[in-house]
């Protein structure tokens, strides 16, 4: 994984100021593996804690299923592990931008436009991270905090993949313009399809929600509008599911 400067500006916390709790054995082992992540406390299941070396300085306590449950949101599958967290620190977009350029690459970037919903912003994560995305960029008023719900949708990936969050968003598409990067605007008020707007540029993907799509401002901050080919007995597609589609269309471009 690579390593950016962070700042201090926590990206989420609860009312009580006691950290986020993550649970899942996907989103458990992979915070405990990511370094830049502080890991406060740890509850499991015997059987569940016996499978993994565990911090030696992190409190552990053993509980069962139902102690678990009460730890967590209602029905959520905790898998017999539950961990509290502080929010990882937050990125500088210029960091990314210049790591991607020293290291030559032509990694996508996906800029999310008021998708507010925790689990579309833990599946695009995870999409982002099966194709190797370089980070995912959102507004910091029209995006969900760390959550749980984030950090199992993302089944790890939110440990792996660089979360930006910016106060504005045209202003970070005008930098990611700077830094070379055609700025594709999904949408489906358009003939052009996203297969035809692909090259071998640097790529920024941006989305809307599903709702209200794209502001106007954020839109025109794009260098073309497309539309997946999808087909017209469905008017639309889930934005996680959007989001995976368009990016395995750029890793497969020019193939």
């Amino acid at each position: 994984m690579r390593q950016f400067s962070r700042h201090r500006r926590p990206q989420g916390q609860n009312q009580r100021g006691q950290g986020i709790r993550f649970w899942g054995r996907h989103a458990v082992l992979a915070a405990l593996a990511n370094p830049e992540r502080r890991v406060k406390r740890i509850w499991g299941t015997r059987e569940a804690l016996s499978q993994f070396d565990l911090p030696p300085v992190v409190p552990i306590s053993y509980a069962d299923v139902a102690d678990l449950a009460r730890l967590v949101a209602r029905d959520a599958p905790h898998q017999g592990l539950v961990i509290e967290v502080d929010p990882l620190d937050g990125l500088f977009l210029g960091d990314i931008l210049q790591e991607e350029d020293g290291a030559g690459s032509k990694r996508p970037i996906v800029v999310l436009d008021q998708v507010t919903d925790p689990h579309n912003i833990g599946a695009v994560l995870r999409s982002a991270a099966a194709f190797d995305a370089a980070a995912i960029v959102t507004q910091d008023r029209h995006s969900p905090p760390e959550s749980g719900v984030i950090a199992r949708s993302a089944s790890g990936a939110l440990e792996t993949v660089p979360w930006v969050r910016v106060v504005n968003l045209s202003r970070a598409l005008e930098e990611i313009a700077e830094a070379q990067y055609w700025r594709i605007g999904l949408t489906g008020d358009t003939e052009t399809t996203l297969g035809e707007t692909l090259d071998d540029s640097k790529v920024a993907l941006v989305l809307g929600s599903e709702g209200d799509g794209m502001r106007h401002n954020v839109m025109e901050h794009c260098d073309v509008l497309a539309r997946l080919p999808i087909s017209p007995r469905m008017e639309s597609l889930n934005i996680s599911n959007a989001a995976a589609i368009a990016l395995y269309a750029v890793a497969t471009a020019g193939r």
